[in-house]
């Protein structure tokens, strides 16, 4: 890895944690909008990671930003791709998990990415979680467990049969669990370095590198699925556009610039408040109109505590942009 710089930088002048917040409302736009578009979720991933690069290819451009990849080593290369192949896998392993197991066993494997992150941020980059930060991260994760299965025939009680195949063909369970297992682990990884590379690399050098894997690599996966890329109609085009400033750019690109500042479990864990945001924007939307239930709103606030508790006294590691 390029070492990184001595000397002494500024604290960042923008809270690590506002563009966390913006970040969440960012990608909260991503359900509500993908339940509007009639397209295949592999198909809507690709379109709006190929979307977000003519935005993040204008301002590496613009700012220069690329000249940082000249410092860059063989490996930082490999890990960069390696993240965008991993956000890649993420975005179609935990969609097609739905269409194996129940949405109750989904979220759950899937929403252990924090717990993943924390484990390894202990060992691989040595940032351990705090006895509170634990705390915070279990309480965040039961929250959001809670939100995800609030609506779900059976609840809590259904997890247990899913994750084995009561009830249901039981080897096309076992598939979807290891689906949402799947993309739980490459969120995890897709995290990870981006916390490592983003210590020293620049914001848009570095999702200019992982986005156009990731690109790349959602392009593959559709070909090799039959998946049709174009034409696309104006409404879908719309879609794939909002898709791209919201989630993508405003959401993933605002976690990434904190990847720098703060570690990746903290940064994951806000991910959870993904749903909450996602449930009040579908009970906003008039094309959708789904008003949460007493489970939602209580595991909301869970995971609302959680994060504040696991962010709480957070120390900002310096870093200058």
């Amino acid at each position: 890895m390029t070492s990184p710089s001595t000397s002494p930088a500024a604290a960042p002048r923008t809270s690590p944690l506002l563009v966390l917040a913006l970040s969440v409302v960012g990608i909260s736009f991503a359900a509500p909008l993908i339940r509007l578009s009639d397209a295949d979720p592999l198909v809507i991933a690709t379109w709006r990671l190929g979307f977000s690069m003519i935005i993040v290819a204008a301002a590496l451009l613009l700012g220069g930003g690329w000249r940082e990849w000249r410092r860059l080593a063989t490996r930082e290369y490999w890990w960069a791709f390696g993240a965008g192949v991993m956000l890649a896998i993420h975005f179609w392993s935990w969609n097609a998990s739905l269409r194996y197991t129940s949405v109750a066993a989904s979220v759950a494997l899937v929403n252990l990415q924090p717990v993943i992150i924390a484990i390894v941020s202990a060992t691989w980059l040595r940032e351990s979680p705090s006895g509170k930060q634990w705390g915070g991260i279990v309480l965040a994760v039961v929250g959001a467990l809670v939100v995800g299965v609030a609506d779900v025939p059976g609840g809590l009680a259904a997890i247990g049969p899913a994750l084995v195949g009561r009830g249901e063909s039981g080897s096309r369970a076992l598939f979807g669990d290891l689906l949402a297992l799947l993309g739980a682990l490459t969120a995890a990884g897709y995290y990870l370095v981006g916390r490592r590379i983003r210590q020293h690399l620049g914001l848009w050098p570095y999702v200019a590198l992982v986005y156009g894997a990731a690109f790349l690599a959602c392009v593959g996966l559709s070909l090799a699925a039959g998946k049709p890329l174009a034409p696309q109609p104006p409404r879908e085009l719309a879609i794939f556009a909002g898709l791209a400033v919201g989630p993508m750019l405003l959401g993933h690109t605002g976690m990434n610039w904190a990847l720098g500042h703060l570690p990746a479990f903290l940064v994951n864990l806000t991910t959870l408040g993904e749903p909450i945001g996602a449930t009040l924007l579908a009970a906003l939307l008039p094309g959708i109109a789904e008003i949460p239930g007493p489970g939602t709103l209580v595991g909301g606030m869970l995971v609302l505590v959680g994060v504040m508790v696991a962010a709480r006294k957070e120390v900002l590691p310096r870093r200058r942009n």
